[in-house]
């Protein structure tokens, strides 16, 4: 296996890049929940991390950092109850939330990962 692997590359980014055990994911944003509320958009989000991380050989209980990117932190707490009931127990990694303005006004949190294999 060559040292870097590349899932789903395109011509500005990968959605996932594995450089030996480590896998960095490029920061999720909810495609299958554009619009909908912080709870639906966190949900679809953390979906198409457990999807990315299942591709590459691993999960969410192997999770290193979490930078999360949310569009107004009078939701922060709405974000967290979603993040709360699905981070693996136990397994939490070292996080950082701030509010910004997305790429697309439709998204309202954007999460980027980093697992080990």
């Amino acid at each position: 296996m060559p040292d870097i692997q590349r899932l789903n590359p395109g011509p500005r980014m990968s959605q996932a890049v594995v450089h030996n055990d480590t896998v960095y994911l490029a920061g999720q944003v909810a495609l299958g929940a554009q619009g909908a509320s912080m709870t639906e958009q966190t949900q679809d989000v953390l979906k198409s991390i457990d999807r990315l991380l299942g591709e590459v050989g691993t999960d969410k209980s192997r999770l290193l950092s979490a930078t999360i990117w949310i569009t107004d932190m009078a939701r922060f707490a709405e974000m967290n109850a979603v993040w709360d009931a699905w981070v693996s127990p136990g397994n939490t990694p070292c996080r950082a939330c701030v509010e910004a303005k997305l790429a697309a006004p439709q998204f309202h949190v954007e999460i980027a990962v980093v697992a080990a294999k």
